[in-house]
């Protein structure tokens, strides 16, 4: 990835929409360019956290494990995002894990101390890494209220309309969304279990609600799903 491409993607990036144009050839300088296989992890819970990643391509999932070994996911990322940003607010060592979904996946890596840098030159760096914590703390207590006031059948729907409101590919009153998540991964999404997460599918495709298969699910009419 050349310097005119980092700078590129870098201008897309919501975190650093406050940086002039000296500061992004000096950010496209100091990021490195890394790409990770299908299920590699970038970053695993206690690593030292030392630096911060911008994810460039395909999707990178992040969680933790239980005491009992269950992968809890939190959240799926897309191109733009940043990761590994709770350096920003502080944390020294990772208290999740990132792995990579698909295959090629390619993310940039910034220093910790080269991001403290540029943002002790410019002030409004700081509120807007101020603004994506806050975000990131809002998105977390989105999902901890979702656990609490949905059940499983409503959130595993839940997770289907989101997918199809970000992904899906609209064909008349049919939805179709590319299936790159196993069963399992969507039960570790919504806080159910595998076995749940087959008997929703199974239902909704009884009911003509959807169709899946490996690759894909096709929405049949989003609004009575929803």
């Amino acid at each position: 990835m050349d310097k005119d491409a980092k700078i590129y993607f870098l201008k897309s990036v919501q975190l650093l929409s406050s940086l002039g144009t000296e500061e992004f050839e000096r950010v496209a300088q100091l990021a490195q360019h890394r790409q990770s296989s299908r299920y590699n992890f970038i970053f695993m819970h206690d690593e030292p956290a030392d630096c911060l990643f911008l994810l460039v391509k395909g999707k990178v999932k992040t969680g933790a494990f239980s005491a009992d070994g269950r992968e809890v996911i939190k959240e799926i990322l897309a191109p733009g995002a940043v990761f590994g940003d709770l350096v920003l607010s502080g944390e020294t060592s990772r208290s999740e894990f990132a792995q990579a979904l698909h295959d090629d996946v390619e993310y940039l890596v910034i220093r910790n101390d080269d991001f403290h840098s540029l943002m002790q030159g410019n002030p409004s760096l700081v509120i807007s890494a101020m603004q994506h914590l806050a975000q990131r703390l809002q998105r977390a207590e989105e999902r901890l209220a979702k656990l609490v006031l949905k059940d499983a059948r409503e959130r595993i729907i839940e997770f289907l309309v989101e997918s199809a409101g970000r992904e899906g590919r609209r064909v008349g009153y049919e939805t179709l969304v590319k299936h790159y998540l196993t069963q399992q991964e969507i039960a570790s999404l919504t806080g159910t279990s595998r076995q749940t997460v087959t008997s929703v599918f199974n239902d909704l495709k009884k009911s003509n609600l959807i169709y899946f298969n490996r690759n894909s699910i096709l929405i049949r009419d989003l609004e009575k799903l929803a």
